[in-house]
């Protein structure tokens, strides 16, 4: 096991690996709520939902763990799911059975891609500057989201976002969950991150602010109502209406995958000569996790931002996601408990995340003018729009255009250009 893992190799041991699988997984646990919810609107049945949504993560971070030795976690995508929801089910009327085909065919797309390399080929090709901004803004918007699941940014209408209520108990109890872990962490403790979280959990069950669980185990709920289905609904992908779907569920989450790796592989130091190594083999794994995912029933898989969590407490090799995989096989039985696991909880360990990929951008040459604008825009537009891909986007755009400008356009790889025309005209088109 520690051969295959590479243990030695990556400075690492099975405690570290366990703890970093467990913290991953209570950062991420909420998808397991979350994306039932969210999708449950379209139709869905949301006891499916919820089962498909184990199941997607169980398989995809297997997938991951043993076939690239990626430290990461994969379950249906935030965004994604909203964007199956709210406008292609809602908005578009298109029925949640004929989305999920899209979902299908998007995914076969991905695994020829990438069996292909292309899709390995645009990452490695990607300028050494813009892959720190990929990672520095990945950081701000890890941060962003564990701010907004304190509580401690909220929305407002007059300036879109404003502090939050500093005495309400939640907000209260992940601010004093923020603190234990910074000082867990200046202590020097390992697995700091991970500690936070359970002392924060223990705090907020003593003091009533989190309910304790009514049942320890709960039933499995099956996946008959959506099992399948994906397949049964292909006549449909002749509407032109559900190419763009497909187009688009193909361009956000190869660039939230793209974005995702390029953070962990450089957050925990496995990129080398401005490649990721295996990084093939990890996009291989995605794209099969996202045709299972679309046939169990659940919208587009992709690699969590927050795998970061991991990361940081030691976390190196394929066998954190083997923790993680194990982890969400056990919640499908024990479901109940999860729900102490609040986004208070794991809000700090996001910050703190957010953080530490931030020192990225410390890497960029601030100095080249050429450069510093296609990444600050990378950077500060993926919190600002919620979304990794579209601050990849906008950067591959300005990128091309700035060297140019510079007339340094021979420095720039052709695929760039390619990127660049093929962004503009999703935004022109699509969006």
């Amino acid at each position: 096991m520690k051969n295959y893992f590479q243990f030695s190799e990556r400075n690492t041991s099975f405690k570290k690996e366990t703890i970093a699988g467990i913290t991953t997984f209570l950062s991420m646990a909420y998808i397991l709520v979350v994306n039932p919810v969210i999708l449950s609107q379209t139709g869905m049945d949301k006891g499916a939902l919820f089962t498909a949504t184990a199941l997607s993560a169980i398989i995809g971070s297997l997938l991951i763990g043993l076939i690239a030795n990626y430290p990461i976690g994969i379950a249906p995508s935030m965004g994604i799911n909203a964007f199956f929801t709210f406008t292609v089910c809602i908005g578009m009327n298109i029925p949640w059975e004929t989305a999920l085909t899209g979902v299908f065919i998007a995914g076969i797309l991905f695994f020829i891609l990438s069996l292909l390399k292309i899709r390995e080929k645009i990452i490695n090709i990607i300028p050494q500057d813009l892959k720190h901004a990929i990672a520095g803004g990945i950081g701000f918007f890890v941060a962003f989201i564990g701010l907004k699941n304190a509580g401690l940014v909220i929305s407002n209408e007059a300036t879109f976002v404003a502090i939050g209520n500093l005495k309400s108990s939640t907000t209260l109890l992940a601010v004093v969950g923020f603190i234990i872990t910074i000082i867990l962490l200046n202590r020097g403790v390992k697995g700091g991150i991970f500690y936070g979280m359970v002392i924060s959990t223990v705090i907020g069950v003593v003091f009533g602010i989190i309910d304790t669980p009514k049942a320890i185990v709960g039933k499995v709920p099956s996946l008959e109502p959506s099992f399948g289905v994906a397949l049964s609904h292909l006549d449909d992908l002749l509407s032109p209406k559900l190419l763009a779907v497909v187009f688009t569920f193909l361009f956000v989450a190869f660039f939230d995958t793209a974005g995702a790796l390029i953070a962990v592989a450089s957050q925990a130091g496995l990129m080398k000569n401005n490649e990721i190594p295996n990084a093939g083999r990890a996009l291989l794994a995605d794209s099969m996790s996202t045709i299972v995912g679309s046939i169990l029933g659940t919208s587009t898989t992709a690699s969590f931002v927050e795998s970061s969590a991991g990361i940081a407490v030691g976390g190196r090799t394929g066998f954190t996601s083997i923790i993680i995989a194990a982890c969400f096989t056990v919640s499908l039985f024990f479901a109940p408990v999860l729900s102490i696991v609040t986004p208070e909880v794991t809000a700090p360990a996001l910050i703190i995340v957010g953080a530490l990929m931030a020192t990225e951008i410390s890497k960029i040459s601030w100095s080249n003018f050429a450069i510093v604008i296609p990444c600050f825009v990378t950077i500060i537009m993926m919190p600002l729009t919620y979304s990794v891909a579209t601050g990849i986007a906008l950067g591959f755009i300005l990128y091309p255009i700035s060297m140019i400008a510079m007339n340094k356009m021979r420095e720039v790889h052709p695929i760039m250009y390619v990127l660049c025309l093929t962004f503009i005209g999703y935004f022109v088109y699509v969006i």
